[in-house]
């Protein structure tokens, strides 16, 4: 059900046509990985892309851009820094990379509503929020709160992580949030050497868990070297080479996303 809550924030950024959470149930999935690259790949393909760190606990946009800079204050908005032909916005940009925010729910929230609307957004095809992990008050009040067009769930194939997929879903489908897929993160590894494959984290069981819970498979990313070093770098692994392996994966899990967002309607 949708509440007048929600109806009343259909306004809330009226410059952005879509508003896609990623999540995961549980924290060491990469799903900060995927968010970035999910939104570097939107952005090669012509889309306006923003891309919002709402973890406000553990930031991590900040390093995975390569990002030291502190954004632009315009009156009383803050300006997105732009990076890969990406808009991006993090608490992280504010504070010193090695302080502990220790706040209390409230706090938390206060901060994620102000990254959301004390920011110049501007017109956007595609506002990313990579969330914290869990089913936790970040992710109930902006689903509460915001017009999301979907989510999408960051899981690797071990059964403790899927089990997370499971309560996550679920959680999401409870406040009316689309599904918009899954992806299967540190997939497989494939020895750069000799090419043998090992499904290091077992293999299979994002997809399989999208079966059962009827939601669309979007693809797999495998363990990666130089996606972790892009990660490390601040220099995601599309941004030197799209046309590597590594990046062909993330521009088709951009081409499922965008595909799966235009069948909603």
């Amino acid at each position: 059900m949708v509440t007048g809550e929600q109806v009343l924030n259909k306004e809330i950024l009226p410059g952005v046509k879509n508003i896609v959470a990623i999540a995961s149930g549980k924290g060491g999935v990469g799903k900060s990985t995927v968010s970035v690259s999910l939104a570097v790949a939107l952005a090669r393909t012509g889309a306006r892309v923003g891309l919002l760190d709402t973890d406000i606990y553990g930031p991590s946009i900040p390093i995975m851009m390569g990002i030291t800079e502190k954004p632009e204050i315009r009156g009383e908005k803050l300006i997105p820094i732009v990076k890969y032909g990406v808009s991006l916005m993090s608490i992280g940009f504010m504070i010193a990379e090695d302080t502990p925010l220790i706040w209390r729910g409230p706090m938390v929230m206060k901060a994620v509503e102000q990254l959301l609307t004390d920011v110049e957004w501007g017109n956007l095809d595609y506002l990313l929020m990579d969330l914290p992990p869990g089913t936790g008050d970040v992710q109930l009040t902006l689903a509460q709160k915001v017009p999301l067009t979907g989510v999408v769930i960051v899981t690797t194939p071990q059964d403790v992580a899927l089990l997370d997929v499971v309560r996550g879903i679920s959680m999401f489908r409870k406040l009316d949030v689309p599904i918009l897929g899954v992806i299967e993160n540190m997939s497989f590894f494939r020895c750069p050497h000799c090419g043998e494959r090992s499904d290091i984290f077992s293999h299979g069981g994002g997809e399989a868990a999208s079966k059962k819970l009827d939601v669309p498979f979007l693809g797999e990313v495998p363990i990666d070297l130089k996606i972790r070093e892009g990660g490390d770098a601040g220099r995601p692994v599309l941004v030197d080479d799209s046309e590597s392996p590594q990046s062909k994966v993330f521009m088709n899990l951009a081409e499922q996303l965008v595909s799966r967002i235009s069948s909603l309607g």
